[in-house]
């Protein structure tokens, strides 16, 4: 059982991930553009997610928007529990219901409403678990698949299990809903697919680009075009591992205006070529 980083690394990224944690106090709040699902074993544990307590509850699944800062401030000893992440626009492209993007995306926790499901749930994080610790991305695809299939699962819970809002607790973190940076997010993975550029990225927000770009830097440790890339190059790292589509197909259908700039910014972060990548990876050999 491993133990979390009590000083994690500013915006970095887990992509996708499943492990089980023995609690720790966390130094300092972190953050990441994944959705982040939790399962608790046994114990409690209480977040500082934005400006507000959440208190996790035992054996009920929880998802939250990883990106807004958060940062464990009480537990119980001997608390265990499940991290999964699932990449934000992994979760942008799949088939869930607007309404629960629409709460996540507000910076809101969504909880399954009774603890009917803890056996099924920690048979399936441990699955997880071991799935991921392979390396085929056939196996990682299913894993995929069956975490979008249990958070929809989830907001069919939480949709038909009603509960009136206090009118005393905020809708969202701030009282104007996203801050512009969690926006800017926001837009970069529903839309890096398409030709967009950072003065697109900063018109959203109505921000001039030099400021946009500074405050983004400044609270997320990359760039807008970094963070704008990371999602374009790990959409190609899919296409290529698991469809035959020729990579100049896989460089525009990733949202790259040319074929030199993808191959650039693939060596640059993965480390080889997107040829070499498929070599390697390719599902179907």
């Amino acid at each position: 059982m491993a133990r979390r980083d009590p000083n994690p690394i500013e915006f970095s990224s887990y992509g996708l991930s499943c492990v089980r944690w023995r609690v720790s106090p966390m130094s300092r709040p972190d953050h990441h553009n994944e959705i982040q699902l939790n399962l608790l074993s046994r114990g409690r544990i209480t977040y500082l997610l934005g400006a507000q307590k959440v208190h996790v509850q035992v054996g009920r699944l929880t998802a939250f928007w990883a990106a807004i800062p958060h940062q464990i401030i009480d537990y119980a000893d001997e608390t265990e529990y499940f991290v999964a992440t699932l990449p934000l626009a992994w979760v942008l492209q799949s088939r869930l219901s607007d309404s629960l993007i629409q709460t996540l995306m507000r910076g809101e926790v969504v909880s399954e409403p009774l603890a009917q499901r803890t056996e099924v749930d920690t048979m399936l994080f441990k699955g997880w678990e071991d799935d991921l610790a392979s390396d085929s991305v056939a196996i990682h695809e299913v894993v995929t698949k069956e975490m979008e299939t249990r958070l929809r699962r989830l907001a069919l819970a939480v949709e038909s299990t009603p509960s009136p809002r206090d009118p005393r607790k905020p809708a969202s973190l701030q009282a104007g809903g996203l801050t512009k940076v969690e926006r800017m997010l926001c837009f970069i993975a529903q839309n890096y697919l398409e030709q967009i550029t950072a003065a697109d990225i900063c018109k959203v927000v109505d921000l001039h680009p030099n400021f946009a770009m500074k405050i983004f830097k400044k609270a997320f440790g990359a760039t807008l075009v970094e963070h704008l890339t990371h999602h374009r190059v790990f959409h190609a790292k899919r296409l290529l591992a698991t469809t035959d589509q020729k990579i100049v197909d896989v460089a525009f259908g990733s949202g790259f205006g040319s074929i030199s700039r993808f191959n650039e910014a693939f060596l640059s972060t993965v480390g080889c070529t997107p040829r070499e990548y498929r070599s390697q990876y390719a599902v179907n050999g």
